[in-house]
């Protein structure tokens, strides 16, 4: 078996280390080394738990890995201010008063192609990444179909046990994005507006965050919201985001027509974004 002063002088090689001289300080020096050693390996371990917690957090966000800051084309005026908005959004969470203070919400309202999806959905990529903060992206039509399934007993496809879930999700995450809010809605119905003006009053008593993602002027947000969930909304601390620049998304009509020829064998899709 080697002597121990061997070990310490084989375990300050592999770190490095110059080899001890004379047993007197074998105690503390072997101590130093190991307690350095121990550290190094505590900062990667918690290095690897914080990727691999991030990792998680965006598995369930739902979120378009391609909506980040460095892909969008901030070509117009309305985009930068909303990114300067959303930046100053996203520093604001290094203030931990600022996030105990009370719930905050971003509506972000234009017309479609206008850059409010991608935005979102980097402010939350951004917290995710420097606060591991949870994140849900659905859009709010979605969840109203799947409400309204949730009321067919006889269904057998668990529906209903899916819907609880996920609305627990929807009062429990940090961030709640809400796209398309009244899509081709005039009005919600009225068990919709109770049913999402409860759903921002509860999570607004419990400081969590929203965005609202809408094609509705304001006004026509409050009317198709109805007077109880527009109410709910007033209860944040808002920050309203009118994007008013040119689509991004390209013109169907302008497609240059592609002859049968080009494409020899094989299904085309029709690459409408």
């Amino acid at each position: 078996m080697d002597k121990l002063e061997d070990k310490i002088n084989e375990l300050a090689r592999k770190l490095g280390k110059r080899p001890l001289q004379g047993p007197h300080s074998d105690y503390q020096e072997l101590r130093r080394l190991y307690e350095a050693q121990a550290n190094r390996e505590v900062a990667q371990q918690q290095k690897d738990a914080r990727k691999q917690r991030i990792e998680a957090i965006h598995g369930k966000s739902d979120l378009n890995p391609k909506w980040t800051f460095d892909n969008l084309i901030q070509d117009s005026q309305d985009v930068q201010e909303a990114v300067s908005i959303a930046q100053s959004f996203i520093v604001a969470h290094d203030d931990p008063s600022w996030r105990q203070s009370g719930a905050h919400m971003m509506i972000f309202y234009g017309d479609y192609g206008r850059g409010k999806s991608h935005i979102a959905g980097a402010i939350a990529h951004e917290l995710i990444e420097q606060y591991e903060i949870s994140v849900l992206y659905r859009q709010l039509s979605s969840l109203l179909e799947m409400r309204f399934f949730s009321y067919d007993f006889s269904a057998k496809d668990d529906v209903g046990q899916k819907f609880r879930e996920i609305n627990q999700e929807l009062l429990n995450v940090d961030l709640l994005i809400l796209d398309e809010v009244c899509v081709n809605e005039t009005a919600l119905k009225k068990n919709a507006q109770s049913w999402l003006g409860t759903l921002l009053r509860q999570r607004q008593s419990h400081n969590k965050n929203c965005i609202l993602i809408t094609n509705h002027s304001l006004s026509q947000l409050e009317q198709a919201l109805g007077s109880y969930c527009f109410e709910s909304i007033k209860e944040y601390d808002t920050y309203k985001v009118h994007f008013s620049g040119p689509s991004r998304r390209k013109s169907v009509a302008d497609d240059v027509a592609v002859s049968p020829s080009a494409h020899p064998s094989g299904y085309t899709p029709n690459q409408v974004r």
